[in-house]
């Protein structure tokens, strides 16, 4: 009862502490984005959502319910927020908390899908939130919801066997075997450290193992897919190149299995994971550094990929707009995909996650603020500049990439080609996507944050 009340207390500072407003009372960015776009009309995976507190489980809502929760953290008064992600949790979870519910009244969660994990970080604030208002009930569920999502992930989630490299490593899904993403860092890591950081035991060795354990995935990913000359991540790796779900897979080294391109919103979710797991990570523990030097080589990576002109990033991100898909496509058992001669462009979701991640990392002293202050700067300027458009008393977010993913064999044309990224026919660029709206919030609130500190 004494830690949950010292959880209470702790987000009552948060707020009081971290309220910030413009000095003309205007509505902020942050605002601007929840109310247009966060609370009501934007889309999941190209799927249209009228309402936030009537969608869905899916990792997109879970994104655009976790910003809009960390925008009412910060403006208390926009009770609005607030009520709308609680309505969301609860059309989305049974009575007692053991489920996640799909539209059939069964479980959300599939087996092994990390994609499914994710939107449950909303579960922490308000446990958080009703215990302090005494719904000791609701609260009591949601826990349960965070833990059954945690162990879910812990316990039952595949990993890579031991046989083969990587061993530990969590699938990406089921239908991706012995499979990481860059992606499913973010999908997975970020709510096994904040159940860790609220509910675990710190002294005992379970709790000590699962922070090992999660340190694992980074240290893992990181092993296979950091190009040091140039400074970034491949999407993806397989432990199993020569498996037919991993053609796309490089098949000799160096980087063997690793996937072909650096893709830009893969290594935006990798570099706002690392973020937000270094801050619940106990500095005490052996793995901390190791993880903080990736964040900080990530950091690096993505600082000199950074576009001069708009401050902002590309799709592909070792290239710039004169690159171009190359007009013949990718051969695949004699089959073409992926045909067209579409330039790189700079992409919203990538550049709004990116500028999150730098913001708080120097907000948590993570990151030195002389380097990168004027990187995250320069980058949120390019985000209203680029991106943000305003019509009709909406603010609206442009150039996204809807989707993007490698394989599997039923789905050849997903090749992790440089013609893939800019022609697939999933990887198409759409408006007020719950991927960008979520993301600029973030990167709104840590950049509305930021300024207050100036002052």
């Amino acid at each position: 009862m004494r830690k949950c009340l010292l959880l209470a207390v702790a987000l009552f500072m948060l707020v009081a502490c971290r309220t910030v407003k413009n000095e003309d009372n205007s509505p902020t960015w942050s605002q601007k984005m929840v109310e247009s776009h966060g609370l009501v009309d934007f889309y999941t995976n190209r799927h249209h959502q009228e309402k936030l507190a009537d969608t869905g489980w899916d990792y997109v809502s879970g994104l655009v319910a976790s910003a809009v929760l960390k925008a009412w953290i910060m403006y208390p008064e926009k009770t609005e927020y607030y009520d709308a992600v609680k309505a969301f949790a609860d059309r989305n979870l049974n009575e007692d908390g053991t489920m996640i519910l799909n539209s059939q009244g069964g479980s959300a969660i599939r087996p092994s899908n990390i994609d499914d994990l994710p939107a449950g970080r909303i579960f922490f604030t308000l446990y958080e939130e009703e215990l302090k208002r005494g719904n000791t009930k609701d609260a009591e569920r949601y826990k349960t919801a965070a833990t059954m999502l945690r162990n879910t992930l812990k316990y039952d989630h595949a990993r890579i066997p031991e046989e083969l490299p990587g061993t530990g490593g969590f699938y990406h899904k089921a239908v991706y075997p012995n499979q990481m993403w860059l992606d499913g860092l973010y999908m997975g890591s970020p709510i096994y450290a904040q159940w860790q950081y609220n509910f675990g035991e710190p002294d005992s060795k379970e709790h000590v193992e699962s922070w090992d354990d999660i340190a694992l995935q980074f240290k893992t990913i990181h092993q296979y897919t950091y190009n040091p000359e140039k400074q970034l991540n491949y999407h993806a790796w397989s432990a199993e190149p020569t498996d037919p779900n991993s053609f796309w897979a490089n098949k000799q080294e160096p980087f063997l299995g690793a996937s072909e391109e650096f893709w830009g919103r893969g290594m935006g979710w990798y570099f706002a994971a690392l973020a937000d797991v270094l801050e619940y990570m106990p500095k005490d523990h052996k793995e901390y550094n190791n993880v903080l030097e990736i964040y900080k080589q990530v950091a690096a990576g993505l600082k000199r990929r950074q576009d001069q002109e708009s401050g902002v990033w590309y799709q592909l991100l070792q290239y710039d707009g004169t690159k171009t898909a190359d007009g013949k496509g990718d051969t695949i058992a004699g089959e073409v995909y992926n045909v067209c001669t579409a330039p790189n462009y700079l992409e919203a979701s990538a550049s709004s996650i990116f500028t999150y991640a730098y913001l708080k990392g120097i907000r948590l002293g993570l990151l030195d603020k002389a380097t990168y202050a004027p990187v995250a700067e320069k980058a949120y300027q390019g985000l209203l500049k680029e991106f943000i458009r305003e019509a009709d008393g909406k603010t609206n977010i442009i150039q996204t990439c809807a989707s993007a993913g490698l394989g599997p064999a039923k789905d050849p044309s997903r090749t992790g080609t440089v013609n893939y990224y800019l022609c697939g026919k999933d990887v198409t660029i759409v408006e007020n996507e719950g991927k960008a709206i979520g993301t600029f919030i973030m990167a709104s609130l840590e950049y509305e944050d930021y300024l207050r500190g100036k002052k």
